[in-house]
């Protein structure tokens, strides 16, 4: 039997418009640049993926000690150290596996997601329908930026100004506030600080799930009208 080579591959064109997005950049170059020989992509891709799933289940334990969200907050810097730099390692080696490499990188996130919203949900810092919420948001987010980047071929890292470490950033200084307390005053009735920040960020990602969907959809009908 004759071997096939493999068909040729173009990766979609990456775009992050986020406040981070050009430090981040300059930093996991630096990382990049200066990690040990023996540290692989992979290795990086699943201390991500392990510390995600640690964080969550330090949420969980919040519940009854709340000194284990200072290393929920760990996990977040590990969770980013991981995700964020197993893609420039690779790239900075001239070791990118473009199909792997997204394919790899996104399932694991959404593994990883759903670990730290079902830490949340136990954590007794808000209440289980905002943490589902709040996971079908990302999902559904998650999935309407795979889709374009496959129809589209351009990879959007970032939501507005808002990507992945602005996410990390958020979660941070919540817990650093859940420290001192889990409730919020508004409008002078008592709430979870959690359900507060959970409900607007549901809001936000289904709404831009929704506008995106809105102007992908007409912007395919332009490019392949009926005949």
């Amino acid at each position: 039997m004759i071997a096939t080579a493999a068909k040729p591959f173009t990766p979609a064109r990456r775009v992050n418009d986020s406040l981070t997005a050009s430090l981040e950049k300059r930093i996991l170059e630096h990382l990049a640049l200066h990690a040990p020989c023996w540290l692989t992509s992979d290795q990086l891709t699943l201390l991500g993926l392990a510390a995600q799933i640690a964080a969550g289940i330090f949420y969980a334990l919040a519940r009854y000690h709340r000194s284990a969200l200072l290393l929920v907050i760990l996990c977040l810097i590990l969770n980013w150290l991981g995700d964020s730099l197993d893609g420039t390692l690779a790239r900075v080696r001239s070791q990118q596996r473009p199909r792997f490499g997204f394919y790899v990188d996104h399932i694991v996130d959404c593994f990883g997601a759903i670990a730290l919203m079902s830490g949340l949900a136990f954590s007794g810092f808000l209440h289980l329908p905002v943490a589902i919420a709040m996971l079908v948001a990302f999902l559904l987010l998650s999935a309407e930026s795979y889709l374009a980047t496959y129809t589209l071929s351009c990879f959007q890292l970032s939501t507005g100004i808002f990507g992945p470490t602005e996410i990390r950033l958020l979660l941070i200084i919540g817990n650093l506030a859940l420290l001192r307390s889990p409730y919020s005053i508004v409008f002078g009735h008592r709430f979870f600080l959690f359900d507060i920040g959970g409900i607007i960020a549901s809001i936000c990602m289904f709404a831009t799930a929704i506008a995106l969907t809105l102007r992908h959809t007409a912007q395919l009908y332009r490019e392949e009208p009926l005949p």
